[in-house]
């Protein structure tokens, strides 16, 4: 792959893979050009970071929105989410062993891949814009990740703690059992991605469709779901004394003081609520019963002037809540008559309704039951596609060991994608690591080595 400095793609290859990219059905999900697009979404992906984090012309963003392709990501997103939600227990129940789960494990990750590189784009209202009626998906797959991270906010589930290697899941484990356990992981850190995407839907209300507006607010009514993260947030836990927050994909310790600290997320969550309650549109369309009424005022109690010194703007929804407490529910405006809704899942779920079973059985058979070779090729598109160089300029804080979490400084020689704090957790850690070792040091050598007849 051609590089110019940091860049993953050339501004033109970008172009290429973004004219290109095409709608995926459900049941081709996993094979070969599934596997080819999913590299070059990656590949995108990461270029968007990069010219993001580098305050560069965001070439990526622009050939979405001039190709069209907005719609289709958006479709990609959902379209994967349901293969989760629907196939992939089907699999794991007729206990399948692959030999490999890289392939089934890229396809849980690419849910997050598409969600990233949304959310790197979504930022810009000019996307809002083009995304037109699928925006009404996208509020509906916004919904039901914040459902889950509200529930996980009222749960002591303590599983999210666990240390997690995305990495190593992808080549060395046959255990359907360890997918799960990462498709949990991803899960949570797909809500979080979910809940900035919802924000930035939020930032640009005046550029959506009336039906958007009253989804968000009436119909999901996602006021009180983001009062009730704010509550229970899910991104902050106590363990024995010790508080943790998610931040940057990790569990931090932090410090009491740390802990007054607003994080990103956390600052999403009051933006989003900031717009949604403070709009005048959608204070118009609002219907605030007692019920929406006695539950948002209960954000009184959380808007203390630690916060307000950190998020100045926040001083005029606490001067809105004071007002609101002491006043009757105004009647909202019903102006819609006719209101849209969204098609892309239900027409997913319509077409494969009673067919789970048999899609996952055909794919256990042909897709994801792969020879040596084929493993070994996707290995080496796999080691071309995440090039290190570039994601450690991405990396905001030194590299953790594989074994136990400590600050690492020793890395494999021969893959290159494993970290260590010493020799001892190297050593230890062999057995396991070997195989995805193996298989990437092969496709690295292959690489070079078609480079060198290249030149």
């Amino acid at each position: 792959m051609q590089q110019v400095g940091s860049h993953v793609l050339l501004s033109v290859e970008a172009e290429t893979y973004v004219e290109h990219l095409e709608e995926f059905d459900l049941k081709d999900i996993g094979n070969s050009k599934w596997h080819q697009q999913h590299e070059h979404l990656e590949k995108l992906n990461m270029q968007a970071v990069v010219n993001a984090a580098a305050k560069e012309d965001e070439f990526v963003k622009e050939y979405f929105i001039s190709c069209g392709k907005i719609p289709l990501l958006i479709q990609d997103l959902l379209t994967t989410e349901i293969w989760k939600q629907y196939v992939f227990p089907e699999l794991v129940d007729m206990d399948f062993k692959p030999k490999s789960t890289f392939p089934i494990y890229m396809v849980l990750y690419h849910e997050a891949t598409v969600i990233n590189l949304l959310e790197t784009m979504m930022f810009y209202k000019e996307t809002c814009e083009v995304a037109e009626d699928y925006i009404l998906d996208l509020v509906d797959y916004c919904y039901r990740k914040l459902s889950y991270l509200a529930a996980k906010g009222a749960s002591e589930d303590e599983e999210e703690f666990l240390p997690t290697n995305h990495t190593e899941i992808t080549q060395s484990s046959s255990n359907m059992e360890e997918l799960e356990k990462q498709d949990k992981s991803l899960q949570f850190e797909i809500s979080i991605k979910a809940l900035s995407l919802l924000r930035y839907v939020t930032d640009h209300l005046d550029s959506v469709s009336l039906s958007v507006v009253t989804r968000i607010l009436n119909t999901h009514d996602i006021p009180i779901l983001l009062v009730q993260l704010v509550e229970s947030p899910p991104w902050t836990k106590r363990k024995d004394g010790t508080i943790y927050k998610f931040i940057d994909s990790k569990w931090i310790e932090v410090s009491f003081t740390d802990s007054l600290k607003l994080t990103k997320v956390e600052g999403q969550v009051w933006i989003a609520l900031f717009h949604l309650l403070m709009e005048q549109s959608c204070q118009e369309k609002y219907e605030l019963n007692d019920y929406r009424k006695n539950t948002i005022i209960k954000l009184r109690s959380y808007l203390t002037e630690v916060l307000i010194d950190q998020m100045p703007v926040l001083g005029n929804l606490q001067r809105y809540l004071e007002h609101l407490a002491i006043m009757e529910p105004p009647p909202a405006k019903k102006e819609l008559i006719l209101e849209q809704v969204p098609e892309i899942r239900d027409k997913i779920l319509h077409k494969y309704n009673g067919k789970w079973a048999k899609l996952a059985k055909s794919q256990s058979r042909t897709t994801f039951n792969q020879t040596d070779a084929d493993i070994r090729a996707q290995a080496q598109r796999w080691a071309s596609t995440y090039n290190f160089d570039v994601l450690d300029e991405l990396i905001s804080e030194p590299p953790k060991c594989a074994v136990c979490g400590e600050l690492a400084t020793k890395r494999c020689s021969r893959c290159q994608n494993e970290w260590y704090c010493r020799r001892e957790c190297q050593v230890g850690h062999w057995k396991k690591h070997k195989k995805a070792c193996d298989l990437l040091h092969d496709a690295m050598k292959q690489i070079q080595e078609a480079d060198g007849k290249g030149s």
